[in-house]
């Protein structure tokens, strides 16, 4: 390592009684060198984040929001830089700072944690190494940095630090290697910490304990928080203000309570509009989307630029930008650059009500059935059971939600009806009422083509050397009833259907975001008139006027080609909108199934309740948490009796701890495995409610 020894850094930040703002952002515009030419992807955006105060910034993919954080860092790739505007941390200007000074406070005084903790962990290296190694960078001795590294590990609610100091990365579950990431940032007790999509891929139990330990930790420590997230829910529930960015502008700011009860911006309208909230499914109708696409940087230099996509624009909001209007709300003050303010929640739906049909067991003939799927796994020594005995059936028409935390067997299932993987012997396949073999390799192309899947990464589907065009209509060429012009037709239709702009047709994958990636995975999984597509957590990394726009192309289909679905992710809200069944999984096993209103209505399995407690809403409120003890079990060891046993809140006695649990009718085909009488477990429910 190169320059001064840590204990060399100058000491950053101002004293802990300051008023010095954490972060103060004046007037900065950003733009990057493409091509030979030069386009601001920030312009001319003003925020603070008080000391203790978590500040949450929000907007579509290309708004700018990392692109905020990596400016704050003095971390811009070689073709960024900042044209104009002033960054300050705890009173001190970014800008001026000397290498020296620059190291110092990215040592002592900003943390980030980023989206993806896989990679932000070096896998050559253990877990004590990497967290001690934050500790030696503000001056600490080796050995005192592992003494305050095992502290640090129990203050980020990891039960057996030193366990986890000696293990990889790689022997870590998602939950634990993002809390690891955490205890290295809050390693400088720092002024600001940064947080970009921390919480992205998370399960519902995990997302919420991480959000707990922010929260708390936040509260211990007095630390500034700029939350970047998608997530609507999510910076409702943390953040004390919220920050609105459009195409590098920030188009409304205020308190997170009046921002999202009282938008006073038609994007921000729009994006509240989008999402599946709670008592939504796809029986009310359409989900409502936001029209057009992001336009690109420096594109549009006169007049309002969420002009060409708002409902409520006219000619004065074509030819004069709207200054920021400041507005008196409830809690605070809001501020909108628009013209019609006050008009902004008048703003025209896009979506019409048209309800989808719902498939009904008893009149549709089934798509899909399975019978005692199980597979075991050989890693080492050791045995494991990633699915055991599972039995289910999906009609025409029908979307079957898989519901779980990470390590649930969700994606194997998935991998088994696919035919990816082999079952263990005694199970068996049917599509169409017809014998279905157990392996790909040995299905007919009518058979390979009626199954399809959306992965979760789009890197891992799409031929990187290949055009957009290309990628979609190679699926398309199978389709011996599409020539010419009805083919180049049907394309557009799919790429307008899955928010595609025409312009990417010719881009190479590599050229394109994540979330337009997976557009393209999606369309391309549609392109053959499939029978039945599995979706695995397909919207996981996409906005949420993307995911709308997707969970209406599913809905569509479904109803225009009575295609089925088995849907999985880890958002519940999701889940619900699209679902007509769920099944709860844990360790493999089926806990619970029936139709999704009676799922999440109740009575329900004591780890669905767990579940469903962990889901945060946009109002920041949300039900009594129900926090489970410890990790998931390993599934080469599983429990004994039921496999939930361990970490159940309602565990009744021993017979939980030997017995498996019966099969309980909870009536209109709602099945709950548990020890508990369905109608105990409504009454407790409904008393805790």
């Amino acid at each position: 390592m190169n320059g001064p020894p840590p204990s060399a850094f100058p000491t950053f930040g101002a004293a802990k009684g300051d008023q010095t703002d954490a972060l103060t952002i004046v007037g900065l515009t950003v733009a990057y060198r493409s091509r030979g030419r030069e386009r601001e992807v920030l312009q001319d955006v003003t925020l603070r984040v008080r000391r203790g105060e978590a500040y949450g910034l929000v907007g579509e993919s290309g708004c700018g929001k990392s692109t905020a954080a990596l400016a704050v860092l003095r971390y811009l790739p070689r073709n960024g830089r900042v044209k104009a505007g002033r960054i300050s941390i705890a009173g001190r200007d970014v800008a001026s700072l000397d290498a020296d000074a620059l190291r110092g406070m990215r040592a002592n005084a900003v943390s980030m944690v980023y989206q993806d903790p896989g990679r932000a962990l070096n896998p050559s290296l253990t877990i004590a190494r990497q967290v001690s190694e934050a500790f030696e960078v503000t001056g600490a001795s080796a050995d005192e940095a592992l003494s305050r590294t095992a502290d640090m590990l129990r203050r980020v609610r990891i039960a057996s630090p030193e366990r986890v100091m000696e293990s990889y990365p790689h022997q870590l579950s998602g939950g634990m290697q993002q809390r690891v990431v955490i205890a290295m940032a809050l390693a400088c007790n720092p002024e600001l910490l940064i947080l970009d999509e921390p919480t992205t891929g998370l399960d519902a139990t995990v997302e919420a304990e991480v959000l707990d330990l922010i929260a708390q930790l936040r509260a211990e420590l007095g630390t500034a928080v700029l939350f970047i997230s998608h997530n609507l829910a999510v910076i409702g529930r943390m953040c004390d203000r919220v920050g609105v960015l459009y195409a590098g502008k920030l188009v409304e700011e205020g308190t997170a309570a009046d921002v999202f009860a009282k938008p006073r911006h038609p994007y921000t309208v729009g994006l509240l509009r989008c999402l599946p909230l709670e008592g939504r499914s796809k029986e009310n109708g359409r989900l409502d989307t936001i029209p057009g696409s992001l336009p690109l940087p420096g594109s549009i230099t006169q007049g309002c630029i969420f002009a060409p996509r708002c409902k409520l624009a006219d000619e004065r909001c074509l030819k004069d930008a709207p200054p920021p209007y400041r507005i008196a709300a409830a809690h605070g003050d809001q501020m909108a650059r628009c013209h019609y303010h006050e008009r902004a929640q008048t703003l025209p739906r896009s979506a019409d009500e048209t309800p989808v049909h719902v498939a009904n067991g008893e009149d549709q003939p089934l798509a899909l059935s399975a019978r005692n799927l199980s597979k075991t796994f050989r890693v080492g020594d050791e045995e494991v059971r990633a699915v055991h005995d599972v039995s289910l059936d999906l009609v025409q028409g029908e979307t079957l939600g898989l519901v779980g935390e990470s390590g649930s067997g969700k994606t194997t299932l998935a991998k088994l009806l696919l035919g990816l993987v082999s079952p263990d012997k005694g199970a068996s396949l049917e599509l169409d009422g017809a014998a279905l073999p157990e392996r790909v390799t040995q299905r007919s192309e009518e058979q390979v083509k009626s199954l399809q899947i959306v992965f979760q990464n789009p890197d891992s589907a799409l031929n990187r050397a290949h055009s957009v065009r290309r990628l979609i209509a190679r699926s398309l060429s199978k389709l011996a009833a599409l020539h010419g012009e009805a083919k180049e037709q049907r394309l557009h239709m799919l790429t307008e259907a899955v928010r595609l702009p025409a312009r990417y047709l010719g881009s190479r994958t590599r050229q394109l975001s994540g979330g337009l990636k997976q557009r393209v995975a999606i369309a391309r999984a549609f392109a053959g008139d499939p029978r039945v597509v599995v979706c695995d957590e397909p919207t996981s990394a996409l906005d949420v006027s993307v995911q709308a726009a997707i969970l209406n192309l599913l809905a569509d289909l479904q109803r225009e080609r009575r295609v089925s679905y088995v849907f999985i992710s880890h958002d519940l809200h999701v889940v619900r909108y699209l679902s007509d069944r769920i099944a709860v999984l844990y360790l493999g096993r089926i806990m619970e199934i029936g139709r999704a209103a009676a799922v999440f209505d109740g009575p329900q399995h004591p780890y669905t309740e767990a579940l469903l407690s962990s889901v945060p809403s946009i109002d920041g409120t949300h039900a009594k948490r129900i926090r489970l003890s410890g990790e998931l079990p390993s599934a080469a060891n599983p429990p004994s009796g039921c496999v939930f046993h361990t970490r159940c809140p309602r565990k009744i006695g021993a017979i939980c701890e030997t017995e498996t649990p019966p099969c309980r009718d909870a009536g209109d085909a709602h099945a709950i495995h548990c020890h508990i009488p369905v109608d105990e477990l409504r009454a407790l429910q409904r008393q805790e409610r």
